[in-house]
């Protein structure tokens, strides 16, 4: 098997439970949680994950459209992007 980075960035205003419904996402489809950072400044929170979604049964923009249903029901941005090209993007 091979693994199938994707950056997942989430940025919003903080309440409870953000957290908790992301991972729920990623558990019901597959994508196990590689790498998370978070910081969080006021009621703000800025978060960034690498997961691996080469078990995730469903296409790009099906992950894409997903997370972007879960950010509009929390308030919250969520994007993601393919890790080769979050990688060309961010090299100085």
């Amino acid at each position: 098997m091979k693994m199938i980075k994707t950056i997942v960035t989430l940025s919003g205003k903080d309440t409870i439970g953000i957290i908790a419904k992301v991972c729920t996402y990623f558990a019901e489809n597959d994508i196990n949680i590689l790498d998370i950072s978070q910081t969080t400044s006021g009621d703000r929170i800025d978060m960034m994950m690498v997961v691996d979604t080469e078990r995730f049964d469903g296409t790009f923009k099906n992950l894409t459209d997903g997370l972007k249903e879960i950010g509009d029901s929390i308030g919250c941005s969520i994007k993601a992007q393919h890790q080769e090209i979050f990688d060309m993007m961010h090299r100085i």
